[in-house]
């Protein structure tokens, strides 16, 4: 008989692999301007299986264009299967939760997430591209895969020990740490969801030949929707644009620095086993940073940007693994 923690550990490994490849995948569909690919939910066109090769009447406003129309199915199929994991791993949890000795809440959490990122994906599409509704899909994503992590680094915890002997300032530099970089993700969202990342055009560090062009923050940062408005390519004008770059840019700074300053206490830790997470967390920082300063100056392709996203998800979760190992040992493997 298999055991019950080895059993949802496989469960949750497939399920984090897969949050990961519906980020990437809906990034890919953002960038590549097919996130209206199919202007109705949660069919294409009227047809809940693949997508029609011709329409043969004008109901719909858009017109068919198939590759986009594919990628949106695509990247909605597999967020249906992710669906179903995360049903799989709730299910699981209440049934074995004392074998597992997890708490409920966490998967129940997991749950609402994704119910929740269903209907912003219906939102995404009915709303025409809302930015606040694409940015908090986009945020619902990474939480989705942030707390499938969490609840695989529980399964990894010994429950039986005390927790290390890590000073309360690592864990608050690294609590600080985790909460900056959503927002940076969160900035990162909105840019690309105004169209933003080239309103500076390929200057970098400068923004248009300028370290302080002009710039108008009150219409960048407006959290409100307006009916009926076709927010496909963006409606900011460029001053406005402009704002939400720099902003993003800015927030790079701070987080990166911020970062350097987590990985270089990492290294002073008595506990050798955060060793390995700086050098990780140095890695993937630097990773990051350069693909971020490549988007801008060879003008966003494609690759980079999705790489882009990839790489946000994967700092974060190294983040969230150094946050969880300053409060809790780590057991060792279960090979029953």
């Amino acid at each position: 008989m298999s055991n019950p923690r080895q059993s949802f550990r496989r469960l949750l490994q497939f399920t984090v692999v897969l949050a990961l490849c519906v980020i990437i995948l809906g990034a890919y569909t953002r960038l590549s301007d097919a996130g209206l690919g199919c202007p109705d939910w949660p069919g294409c066109y009227g047809h809940l299986v693949g997508v029609p090769d011709e329409l043969p009447h004008d109901e719909f406003d858009r017109p068919l264009e198939t590759d986009k129309a594919w990628k949106e199915m695509i990247h909605r199929y597999l967020a249906g299967i992710l669906g179903l994991a995360v049903l799989a791993i709730f299910i699981f949890a209440v049934a074995k939760r004392k074998q597992l000795q997890q708490s409920v809440l966490l998967p129940t959490l997991l749950l609402c997430t994704v119910i929740f990122q269903a209907l912003l994906g219906m939102w995404t599409v009915t709303l025409l591209l809302s930015p606040v509704i694409v940015t908090a899909h986009l945020i619902g994503g990474f939480t989705t895969l942030s707390l499938t992590w969490l609840l695989l680094l529980n399964q990894s915890r010994d429950t039986n020990a005390p927790g290390p002997d890590t000073s309360m300032g690592l864990r608050f530099w690294a609590a600080i740490g985790f909460l900056l970089l959503v927002g940076q993700i969160f900035l990162g969202g909105w840019t690309s969801t105004h169209y933003a990342a080239l309103a500076c055009g390929t200057d970098f560090p400068t923004c248009m030949s300028q370290w302080w062009p002009t710039m108008d923050f009150d219409s960048a940062f407006q959290f409100v929707h307006h009916t009926g408005v076709d927010y496909e390519f963006g409606t900011l004008e460029s001053p406005a644009r402009t704002a939400v770059q720099v902003t993003h840019r800015i927030g790079a700074l701070i987080v990166g620095t911020y970062l350097i300053g987590l990985f270089l206490l990492l290294l002073v830790q008595p506990q050798r086993k955060f060793a390995g997470l700086a050098g990780t967390l140095l890695l993937v920082l630097a990773t990051q940073i350069t693909l971020g300063i490549l988007n801008v100056v060879m003008a966003l392709p494609l690759s980079i940007a999705v790489a882009h996203n990839l790489v946000a998800a994967l700092l974060l979760l190294t983040v969230i693994t150094i946050n969880h190992r300053s409060w809790f040992r780590v057991a060792a493997p279960d090979k029953r």
